[in-house]
């Protein structure tokens, strides 16, 4: 039809030369790690970036915030935006986006300025994760994409990881600015190996012109993208700054609370009734790629509630400085970098199944978790590396049998559609757990104060020795009777609140492992598949 001539560029019938798969994988995940990184790099330099913009602490969370925000908006929408603009092209747009606005947070003399940029930066790099998932799929022929996702698993993982290790390094040594202007010469770089090695799949074209009408016009889904982008902005406002406002204790969360729940149930009704939806919910009819993606939310779920929690726990209980925190959390990054073509071979070569794999890999993510909820005061650095890296073993043989699992079932024409979803439902899964496990962390502490504190009335014997047996010390070092005695107490206080909030942190890990584990009986509801095959003969 002359319309989509028109609507979709004809392209000449030119044989490219053929460019090695694994040239285009790392192309494409050299901007997402970069972006992952981005997600976590600037929250340990907040402080300075408030002393910097002379403003206080709580107006510069709005930094983090706003980031979220605009890459939640645009994350579900980016495989409407690439049959748009084309794969290629929005990708490299998303690129250029995120590599100017790095430079402009990092020049930012004011923080409404630096807002502004941040807000740009999020819509930069909420295209970047769902478009490589969609590359890789088109790049590599079913029977090979588990080393490609391989890759993929090791950017995913390992980058919001180590954000707050690398941030706090570089407040450190240099300054705070350094955290956002690192990601220039990497989106420099990302930009030249793009535009040289990556390309549309010839198939694609048709994908692209069913987003134009007849007469050559953009089918443009308002309704839809407006109920998607708002209700994705105050669900992520709501679980970003529900526990700073206090949650439904605050007017503002309430109604941001209620705009959520209405925008989004809507946006589901309309787009199930939409020929070309701006997201395809409907492929959540489809049982292995439904099952996936609850998944990949529980694996948003554990990774961003350890990667906030660790940190937090070794630094204000264990007096761990931040960037040595971070560096508790290198030994899982290390065994997944190792592990993870393992379990890409292991599938490849159909030693073992991917639901198999899957099963022993969540299993093992869930006893982690209750392995952690074991741990006292006492628990040195050796024992939360290893812990950590036993959660690595688990997310290692995690991801690539959760990918393969996603697009079993799919046909070649649904993937790019897929990679929006499946990184929706992942992204979302990390913003529930932090604030999840922020929420409980508080509320819990309460509770185990109370429960713990009640044990220690006025009368106690147990507290009365305590007190004296630290006053007698003290005494001995100087301290006066009266001084003894009133800093004895604040020592056994000090003791009741470090006690208190470790078995709230606790709990949070307990929570997250039997959640955990009691996803694992999905797994007998996959539909069996052949690897490196489709579904319905799709591929």
């Amino acid at each position: 039809m002359n319309s989509e001539a028109v609507a979709v560029p004809s392209q000449p019938n030119v044989k490219r030369p053929a460019v090695n798969p694994w040239v285009v994988a790392l192309t494409v995940t050299l901007a997402t790690f970069m972006e992952l990184l981005d997600t976590s790099i600037a929250n340990v330099s907040l402080p300075h970036i408030a002393g910097g913009l002379g403003r206080s602490f709580d107006e510069v969370t709005w930094v983090l915030t706003t980031y979220l925000v605009a890459n939640a908006v645009v994350l579900p929408m980016s495989a409407w935006l690439s049959r748009v603009f084309g794969r290629k092209n929005y990708y490299m747009a998303c690129v250029a986006l995120f590599t100017i606005t790095s430079l402009l947070c990092g020049i930012a003399p004011t923080l409404p300025f630096m807002l502004m940029a941040r807000i740009l930066q999020g819509v930069g790099g909420g295209g970047l994760a769902p478009v490589e998932q969609a590359i890789l799929v088109d790049t590599f022929p079913p029977a090979k994409r588990a080393s490609a996702f391989a890759l993929y698993t090791v950017a995913i993982v390992t980058a919001p990881a180590i954000g707050p290790v690398l941030g706090g390094w570089i407040t450190d040594n240099y300054d705070w600015r350094w955290v956002f202007l690192i990601n220039i010469p990497i989106g420099i770089l990302s930009l030249f190996l793009t535009n040289r090695f990556v390309h549309d799949p010839e198939s694609f074209a048709a994908e692209r012109a069913t987003v134009y009408k007849p007469n050559g016009r953009l089918k443009v889904d308002g309704v839809g993208i407006a109920l998607i982008g708002l209700g994705s902005a105050a669900l992520e406002v709501l679980l970003d700054r529900g526990q700073i406002e206090d949650w439904f204790g605050s007017p503002f969360i309430v109604w941001i609370a209620i705009a959520a729940v209405t925008c989004l149930g809507s946006a589901v009704i309309w787009e199930l009734r939409q020929a070309d939806p701006v997201i395809d919910f409907r492929l959540l009819k489809v049982r292995n790629f439904a099952i996936a993606c609850a998944f990949y939310f529980l694996f948003g779920v554990g990774l961003f509630a350890s990667t906030t929690l660790i940190p937090q726990i070794l630094q204000s209980l264990y007096g761990y400085r931040a960037i040595d925190a971070g560096l508790v959390l290198g030994p899982g990054a290390f065994v997944i970098t190792v592990l993870a073509p393992v379990g890409a071979q292991l599938v490849q070569r159909r030693i073992i199944h991917p639901r198999v794999l899957l099963f022993g890999a969540v299993t093992v993510v869930g006893i982690s978790f209750l392995h952690y909820s074991s741990f006292t005061l006492q628990t040195d650095y050796a024992h939360y590396a290893w812990a950590r890296a036993l959660q690595g073993l688990g997310y290692a043989f995690f991801f690539v049998p959760l990918t393969m699992l996603a697009y079993s079932e799919l046909r070649p024409d649904q993937n790019n559609r897929a990679s929006s979803l499946t990184n929706f439902f992942r992204n979302w899964g990390g913003s529930f757990g932090i604030a999840f496990a922020t929420a409980l962390a508080e509320r819990r502490e309460d509770l185990h104060q109370s429960n713990v504190g009640s044990w220690l009335n006025g009368s106690s014997a147990a507290l009365q020795n305590a007190v004296q047996q630290t006053t007698a010390y003290l005494q001995t070092h100087g301290f006066s009777h009266a001084d003894a005695v009133s800093a004895a107490y604040a020592r056994i206080y000090g003791q009741l609140q470090a006690q208190s909030e470790l078995l709230a942190f606790m709990d949070c890990f307990f929570l997250i492992g039997v959640m955990t584990l009691a996803a694992v009986p999905l797994l007998f509801l996959v539909r069996n598949f052949r690897v490196g095959g489709g579904g319905g003969g799709a591929h």
